[in-house]
């Protein structure tokens, strides 16, 4: 198969940030081409949305059933291979349930679905169609994180004892939901986010970045979760306490009241020989600290990286990469494992295009979003995290 791989988008049409997002992602490498979309549940906002990006009339649907069900009776030769969904968290499971039950793989905006329940029924799902399914956690994307995660998977640092990391922002500080911001409105709103807010949002990039670099699975946990700005119906702030599988330590904090902060996703991992430390506003560099010896500055796209920072990088050492290009990687590495089930090639453990989060990443995620809330209803009682 010599081809472009042809993307589906649910969502994302005029004036939705993330939609943008996911489609300069996905053509970054040339790799995936868009083929059609249903980017709004208003069906001229949809076709108007087909038109921006020069889409044929006829492949800009009024909502996404008519958009899988056709695209499911086109030949093989010109119908979609996924279907990205980027919409709110309540518009997840219905496209992704009824894509993979079409014969399409899906690649979803986090979180995974509304609820745990979904979750668990849409990994179900995936497993009996036999379809691919990932999710965009983008920031495992960056090559500092992988030569992060591989440090700790080497055993270089030690067995780990203990792991920090933080999320805080500072957008929403005042009302702005009810000033007609359309991110904020559905972000608080619990019809569309779900049952938490800032923990939704943003407190999953924290958990999972934490799992995904250490590789360590979080066993119970303790929070405190509040709604500081008066109204609001969702948590904007979130402290929560972590025990790990292995013995390992915890601590996440999430925070969208955290004033002058814009995204300051950071972390950093304590072994007995040593730790690490990377914040994602300046994603190329990574801190290693040792026990017994001078502190290192990892820097991106130098040769002394491991192959999967080397992979995950674009450009020459001193070109900054950052957010759109991490993105990028979900969706290059996605399309790279369609490409192989396509040709027919089977994919041996290890293989880079295995390196996206997939519907277990989503499970955990809502798993760890239900936990908090259980946890902070029981006044930060030790809860623990199922699966």
């Amino acid at each position: 198969m010599n081809r472009k791989i042809r993307m589906g988008m649910v969502g994302g049409g005029r004036g939705a940030f993330i939609g943008a997002v996911h489609r300069m992602a996905a053509n970054l490498d040339g790799q995936i081409e868009l083929v059609c979309g249903a980017f709004s549940s208003d069906p001229q906002r949809s076709k108007d949305s087909g038109a921006d990006f020069f889409l044929p009339p006829d492949r800009c649907y009024p909502d996404w059933k008519t958009m899988i069900e056709a695209e499911a009776k086109l030949p093989e030769g010109e119908r979609m291979d996924f279907v990205a969904i980027v919409t709110p968290n309540h518009v997840h499971f219905p496209p992704a349930k009824y894509a993979l039950e079409h014969g399409f793989h899906v690649l979803s905006d986090k979180p995974a679905t509304f609820n745990l329940t979904e979750a668990k029924a849409l990994q179900e799902i995936v497993k009996k169609s036999g379809q691919l399914y990932g999710l965009t956690h983008n920031y495992t994307g960056y090559p500092l994180v992988k030569e992060a995660r591989d440090l700790i998977a080497a055993g270089k640092l030690g067995k780990i004892r203990k792991v920090v990391v933080e999320y805080p922002q500072g957008w929403l500080s005042n009302r702005i939901e009810e000033g007609g911001q359309k991110q904020a409105a559905w972000r608080t709103d619990p019809k569309k986010s779900g049952a938490a807010g800032c923990i939704g949002d943003i407190g999953t990039h924290a958990e999972n970045l934490a799992e995904y670099i250490t590789g360590l699975k979080i066993k119970e946990l303790a929070a405190d979760i509040t709604a500081f700005v008066k109204g609001r119906k969702l948590d904007d702030d979130g402290n929560v306490l972590l025990r790990f599988k292995g013995g390992a330590k915890g601590i996440l904090h999430a925070s969208q009241i955290s004033a002058g902060e814009e995204n300051n996703l950071n972390i950093r991992v304590y072994g007995e020989l040593g730790g690490i430390e990377w914040r994602q506003m300046e994603p190329n560099t990574l801190i290693v600290k040792w026990l017994d010896k001078p502190t290192e500055i990892y820097r991106t796209g130098l040769g002394y990286l491991g192959a999967n920072a080397a992979a995950a990088a674009r450009i020459p050492a001193g070109h900054p990469e950052g957010y759109l290009e991490a993105f990028a990687n979900i969706y290059r590495n996605f399309a790279g494992h369609i490409r192989a089930k396509l040709n027919g090639r089977k994919v041996a453990k290890g293989d880079p295009v295995l390196d996206y989060p997939t519907i277990a990443d989503g499970v955990r995620g809502m798993a760890f979003i239900d936990a908090v809330v259980q946890s902070s209803k029981a006044n930060a009682a030790w809860t623990p995290l199922e699966g």
